[in-house]
């Protein structure tokens, strides 16, 4: 298996949706995903990709900003990589990968959101150095 790390072109984020799908657990439909991303695209937005040979097997968008209690920081989002690829030390090599990438961005710090009931990839997060500062709260607004 050859293993490389990419940013996914702009105009080819909808292959990635196969695995967003996977992650949301098919909670929201392939038609708002495509929807979502075609606005997602033109934010302060840029999805990594993991591929074995051709084949994307993993992702993690970044979301670039500044932040009062950070500075310039990256949110990583949506991480996930695909389950026959996980446990072989892939998924630490594609983290210092993203973070020799957003370096070479002068970003300050990293961040990201782990789903409460996943606390394997807590564990992992930890591993790296991640801290657990607060929560992230979420409200849906009804429109």
């Amino acid at each position: 298996m050859h293993f490389s790390f990419k940013i996914i072109e702009k105009e080819n984020i909808s292959t990635i949706l196969p695995l967003i799908n996977k992650l949301n657990e098919g909670k929201v439909s392939i038609e708002i995903l495509e929807k979502r991303f075609q606005d997602i695209v033109h934010q302060n937005y840029e999805c990594a990709g993991i591929f074995d040979s051709d084949k994307l097997i993993g992702i993690s968008g970044m979301w670039f900003c500044t932040r009062h209690y950070s500075g310039k920081s990256v949110e990583l989002d949506h991480v996930y990589i695909e389950d026959a690829y996980r446990n072989h030390g892939l998924g630490k090599q594609f983290m210092e990968w993203i973070t020799d990438y957003v370096k070479t961005k002068n970003v300050e710090a990293i961040e990201l959101n782990a789903y409460i009931e996943n606390p394997a990839s807590h564990r992992f997060y930890e591993n790296l150095g991640f801290k657990k500062p607060g929560y992230h709260f979420l409200k849906k607004l009804n429109n």
